[in-house]
């Protein structure tokens, strides 16, 4: 339908003056074209969907996942990040087929929209990047996606892994000029190495220039993990973050995940350049790596957006999650007023979104922005009473109540049935590709 009308809910917009309303939020061609109120449609060819007693809000906006590891989920507990990179997610992402690579995609697009996630900037494998984009494409999915660039001659890169400069950048360029601002600009390309320790400088110099000249996002992963930061020191003679910067790897278009172990002048260096830091509070607790200080972060005038990272490291891509515990986590060391839920909603929708360079376009509800919306089901018992909408989203809603899911004006969840993906083949495919994939390992 060109015109969609969620009605009758109560509608948080996360725009500047953070507003709550009430009543209808309507989209043509997917457009926003009225949030609150009641809306006549102008069209024959209009949709009303009923959102009484739900939440309507901005789709949730991860800044950092791995659409290729779904299928390892449970496989790599219990493991700080090396030797979780080394012995299980590094073998498994080079045993994978492309055939297995597009099933582990449809289950990540099948979980991210059923829990609310309208919007990711997801970083691949090395190898069948193309079929993470079928799959966004598929499911109506807004993805920013980059195959996982890995050019370093290290012994610990299985032979599945390795490639050489050239063919990393090359195949890099290719897929950007075959998927970047596809199907209206909802798929969109980002530059991605891996991280310093499995790239080149030439390899990061060059993601650099080539992202700029198109204007591809930057993305990729630093400071996470103490062994990793003393290991970068020793062959580069500085921090990472001092590292990138040196190569041109800074600046509002860079998206760096983690950044849990930062000195001052790299915290320093982030606030002044503009550089997106990607909190992931699951897996970095998971793998032991600690926590990014994002109160002092924030307070330093420093871009923050929520990610899940990947199904080994975390097991779920529940951004809902990732929103409890961003909020929870930080109040024991500074206390009960850090990370109120209002807060944490905008870093999980507008911060997001300025991550993915689109906050002009998506992570509000505002009219003329594109129209990404869910709305929550907040009827249960775990939700009732509501007083404030920000804190039962933050704080007491669960993926399991997202009840409608719209991108780009398309409806594609509607009363908890997902219109685009083959739900029952997806997990049952699911299954059989995860043993099919460790029984080769």
């Amino acid at each position: 339908m060109s015109e969609v009308i969620l009605r009758g809910g109560t509608i948080i917009t996360v725009d500047d003056e953070s507003s709550i309303t009430t009543g209808d939020v309507a989209s043509v061609d997917g457009v926003l074209v009225r949030v609150g109120g009641n809306y006549t449609p102008t069209k024959g060819d209009y949709s009303i969907v009923d959102a009484e007693g739900c939440i309507v809000m901005p789709g949730l906006v991860q800044s950092h996942v791995h659409m290729c590891q779904t299928l390892a989920r449970g496989r790599a507990d219990n493991m700080e990040l090396l030797d979780w990179l080394h012995k299980v997610v590094w073998p498994y992402e080079g045993a994978l087929t492309r055939a297995d690579l597009e099933v582990s995609a449809n289950l990540s697009c099948l979980e991210l929209l059923s829990s609310g996630t309208t919007a990711i900037l997801d970083m691949g494998t090395v190898h069948h990047t193309d079929t993470l984009f079928e799959a966004a494409q598929a499911s109506g999915l807004r993805a920013t996606i980059g195959k996982a660039m890995m050019d370093e001659e290290d012994p610990a890169i299985p032979p599945g892994l390795q490639e050489s400069t050239k063919e990393s950048l090359e195949e890099s360029q290719r897929l950007c000029k075959q998927w970047h601002g596809r199907c209206a600009d909802r798929l969109r390309y980002g530059y991605a190495p891996r991280f310093v320790l499995s790239c080149t400088d030439e390899l990061m110099q060059e993601s650099v220039r080539l992202a700029r000249e198109v204007g591809a996002r930057l993305h990729t992963h630093t400071s996470e993990n103490r062994s990793e930061i003393a290991e970068v020191k020793r062959r580069k003679g500085v921090d990472n973050l001092s590292f990138l910067h040196k190569l041109g790897f800074s600046g509002e278009d860079v998206c760096l995940a983690h950044c849990v172990w930062l000195s001052e002048a790299e915290r320093t260096l982030l606030s002044e350049t503009g550089t997106h830091v990607l909190h992931c509070p699951s897996s970095n607790m998971k793998l032991a790596s600690g926590y990014a200080e994002i109160p002092e972060l924030l307070d330093a005038g420093i871009k923050v957006s929520l990610g899940a990272d990947g199904a080994p490291c975390n097991n779920t891509l529940d951004a809902f999650v990732e929103m409890r515990l961003a909020a929870l986590l930080h109040k024991p060391r500074v206390g009960p007023k850090a990370m109120p839920a209002s807060m944490v909603l905008r870093l999980a929708t507008r911060g997001g979104a300025a991550a993915l360079g689109l906050e002009d376009r998506i992570g509000s509800l505002e009219v003329g922005k594109r129209a990404d919306v869910i709305a929550l089901d907040v009827t249960s018992a775990h939700c009732v009473p509501m007083s404030d909408p920000y804190s039962t989203v933050v704080y007491s809603a669960q993926s399991s109540d997202v009840k409608h899911v719209i991108v780009d004006g398309k409806v594609l969840i509607r009363d908890k049935e997902v219109l685009t993906i083959d739900k029952a083949r997806t997990l049952r495919d699911a299954q059989v590709h995860a043993d099919r994939v460790f029984a080769r390992l």
